[in-house]
C-alpha cells in the first residue's frame, strides 16, 4: 500500500541552517490549502496499476493508504479547520488503512493541550517534534522560534494528551555544542522515555543564512571530527538505553519505528502533494514546483505544476544501494541478483572487500551491513558501490 506526503510550506521564522522550501509569509495559507485540496482531487491513480492488486484494480479511485505524513515547513502552523479540509479531501480520494500511521511535524511553540486533543480527534496518531536542542543558547544560535522551556514542556503535554507514538529531532555537531551539552540533550530524551529520536549532523547548505554567516566569519564553521565523535557517542548512548538504531539518523524503542520514513528506505511507492513535494512510483520520480505563488496559480487553473524523471535500471539499483545501506537490515545481495541480475550482484560483492577488510562493513547471511564505524562513511561507501 502506498503512503502520502503533504508539504506545508510555512514557518514562523527561518532557521539559519534550513534549506527546505518554506515561506514566513502566511498571507497565502488559505489559498495554499485550497490548492493542495485541488491537487489531491486531480492526482491520477497510477501508483499501483502495474502491481496487479485485484482489490485496487477493481476500484482505482480509492487506493488504500498505509501512511500519511504532514511535513514542511511547519505543518503545526495550520489551524484545525485547515487540517480538517485536507483530511476530507484525502478521504474523498483514498481509503485509510485500519492501522494507518498519520504523522504531523510540529514545533514546540505550537503545541498546546487544545491542539493535541484536536489532532488526536482528527486521527493524527504520531507527532514528529522539531526540538533540535534543549539548550537555550543553541536554540538562539540556530534562530529557532521556541525556547528551551518550551522544548521540555511540550514533551509532557504530548504524553499527557495520550500520544503513545511520537518522535523528537535533535541536531549535533554545531560549533557551540560541547560533548557534555550533547550528552545532556540525549540523556533528557532517555529520561523522558521518548519512543523515537531522529538525530542529524548540522549541515551547512549553500545559500542558507548559516552559509553566508560562516563565509563572513560571523559564525564558526562546523568541525567534522567533532561531528563524527558526537555521532559515535550518540550510538553508544542509545544502544545502552535499549533503542534500536534502525537507520543512520533514526533510533526507536522496539516496535516504534517510523512506518512512513521506513517506506522511503525500502523503496515503497508514495504520493506527494504541495509545493516542492516529491512522489515516487517505483520507476519514476515527480516533484512539484518549489514556488508557492506558481503552485497556487497552476492549481487554480486545474493544472499540477510538476516535473518528472524516469529512472533507468541502473539508477533504480543505485537508489537501492544508497537507501538499503542506511538501514539495519542492510543491502540484500539476493534481492539485487533477483531484480537486477546476478552479474550486478557479483560486482557489488567484489567491490565491498576493501570495506570488509577495514571493518567498515560486514556480510551477514548474504546481506551487507555497515558497522558502527562504517556508519560514519555511509554515503561515501554507497557512492563507491554505485554501478
Amino acid at each position: 500500500m502506498p503512503g502520502i506526503y503533504i508539504h506545508i510550506p510555512f514557518c514562523k521564522q527561518a532557521c539559519h541552517y534550513c534549506n527546505f522550501h518554506f515561506s514566513t509569509t502566511l498571507a497565502q495559507k488559505e489559498k495554499m490549502v485550497e490548492a493542495i485540496v485541488t491537487e489531491i482531487a486531480l492526482s491520477p491513480s497510477h501508483l499501483l496499476k502495474e502491481k496487479g492488486d485485484a482489490e485496487i484494480a477493481a476500484n482505482l479511485d480509492k487506493e488504500i493508504i498505509s501512511t500519511l505524513y504532514f511535513g514542511g515547513g511547519t505543518p503545526s502552523i495550520l489551524s484545525i479547520d485547515e487540517l480538517k479540509i485536507i483530511f476530507e479531501a484525502l478521504q474523498q480520494r483514498f481509503v485509510f488503512a485500519d492501522d494507518i500511521e498519520i504523522t504531523l511535524e510540529a514545533n514546540p511553540d505550537d503545541i498546546t493541550e487544545t491542539k493535541l486533543k484536536a489532532w488526536l480527534n482528527l486521527g493524527i496518531n504520531r507527532l514528529s517534534v522539531g526540538i533540535q536542542s534543549f539548550l537555550e543558547e543553541e536554540l538562539k544560535w540556530m534562530n529557532r522560534a521556541h525556547t528551551a522551556t518550551e522544548s521540555i514542556a511540550c514533551i509532557d503535554l504530548i504524553k499527557a494528551a495520550g500520544f503513545i507514538n511520537f518522535s523528537v529531532d535533535l541536531i549535533y555537531g554545531s560549533p557551540i555544542l560541547t560533548d557534555d551539552d550533547w550528552k545532556r540533550n540525549v540523556e533528557l530524551v532517555i529520561e523522558k522515555d521518548i519512543p523515537h529520536i531522529s538525530c542529524y549532523a548540522l549541515t551547512v547548505e549553500p545559500r542558507t543564512a548559516l552559509d553566508k554567516m560562516i563565509a563572513l566569519h560571523k559564525k564558526e564553521p562546523v568541525d567534522a571530527e567533532k561531528q563524527a565523535r558526537q555521532f559515535l557517542l550518540l550510538m553508544d548512548w542509545m544502544q545502552e538505553a535499549g533503542y534500536e538504531h534502525y537507520e543512520i539518523s533514526n533510533f526507536a524503542k522496539p516496535g516504534l519505528r517510523s512506518k512512513h520514513n521506513s517506506s522511503y528506505w525500502s523503496g515503497e511507492y508514495y504520493y506527494a502533494f504541495g509545493p516542492a513535494a516529491h512522489a515516487f512510483d517505483g520507476k519514476s520520480r515527480r516533484w512539484n514546483v518549489a514556488n508557492n505563488a506558481l503552485y497556487i496559480q497552476s492549481l487554480q487553473k486545474g493544472s499540477i505544476p510538476f516535473e518528472e524523471e524516469i529512472l533507468t535500471e541502473t539508477q533504480q539499483l543505485n537508489e537501492y544501494i544508497m537507501t538499503s545501506l542506511r538501514t539495519i537490515e542492510g543491502l540484500d545481495l539476493d534481492y539485487v541478483s533477483n531484480i537486477f541480475g546476478a552479474e550486478k550482484s557479483s560486482k557489488i560483492k567484489a567491490a565491498v572487500s576493501k570495506y570488509e577488510s577495514t571493518g567498515k562493513l560486514k556480510a551477514v547471511k548474504g546481506k551487507l551491513i555497515l558497522t558502527r564505524e562504517g556508519k560514519l562513511f555511509a554515503d561515501g561507501i554507497a557512492a563507491d558501490l554505485f554501478l
